[in-house]
């Protein structure tokens, strides 16, 4: 059974992998309105991805006997002013998830909560890799800058994820 903290805890970050997920969704949108499908793709992906965490969390809560608690979701930006500000803003959100998932660590910790450890565990290990993988992008996305051949290539090969 969970403890009602780590319950509400728990609770908390669904609802922050599904902002997440409508916020990567918004950014494929303005990807795809510019033309630019490949990157679209990349971060579609990353959407389906936070569904998924999202349910993985909503799945413990449920295993453990709590309750899940979704709330009205915040609309996310639609507006973004190129490539860059989009990864930009991926590898803060991505940082900010991390910090959530190490905060729910800790009350795991404090609370000996010993079940969701392990659980929070395997979410760490696969924030390290998200970051990796957005700062990567990000540092792409500016060695591309405004260069319109560049930005063609990039975006032919972030249509490739996943492939």
């Amino acid at each position: 059974m969970l403890a009602n903290e780590m319950e509400l805890a728990l609770n908390t970050q669904v609802n922050a992998e599904l902002a997440a997920a409508n916020t990567y969704l918004s950014m494929a949108a303005h990807c795809e309105v510019n033309h630019l499908p490949g990157l679209a793709h990349w971060l579609k992906d990353q959407a389906k991805e936070e569904l998924t965490h999202a349910m993985r969390f909503y799945h413990y809560i449920m295993n453990r006997g709590g309750r899940v608690r979704l709330r009205s979701v915040a609309g996310p930006p639609i507006d973004f002013r190129s490539p860059v500000d989009i990864f930009e803003q991926a590898v803060q959100h991505e940082q900010e998830i991390t910090g959530m998932i190490h905060n729910l660590y800790e009350l795991a910790l404090e609370s000996k909560d010993f079940a969701s450890q392990p659980f929070l565990s395997a979410f760490i290990a696969e924030q390290v890799e998200e970051e990796s993988h957005a700062n990567a992008t990000l540092a792409v996305a500016t060695a591309v800058g405004s260069d319109p051949g560049a930005l063609l290539v990039f975006d032919r090969d972030m249509a490739n994820r996943g492939a």
